[in-house]
């Protein structure tokens, strides 16, 4: 899933060898965690969180198979 999510996002940036992401499993849950360089946040979230709702939205349907819940958050 980490490298769906790579593959989603280092074209949306200027900075693309600074994304990475951070997968924590836990029982219940699985969290990506996406750190990019600082002038890239905007452009991963996007105008009103659309770029980042959309990211979220593939994640969630290709992890649909997990019996978990799978959580995409941005870090700055």
């Amino acid at each position: 899933m980490t490298s769906l999510i790579e593959t989603i996002v280092k074209p949306l940036v200027d900075y693309p060898e600074e994304v990475r992401v951070k997968q924590v499993e836990e029982e219940h849950q699985v969290i990506y965690f996406i750190s990019v360089h600082n002038e890239d946040i905007g452009k991963v979230i996007g105008k009103h969180g659309r770029v980042a709702k959309a990211i979220r939205t593939v994640v969630y349907a290709a992890a649909s198979q997990l019996d978990k819940k799978v959580y995409v958050k941005i870090q700055e």
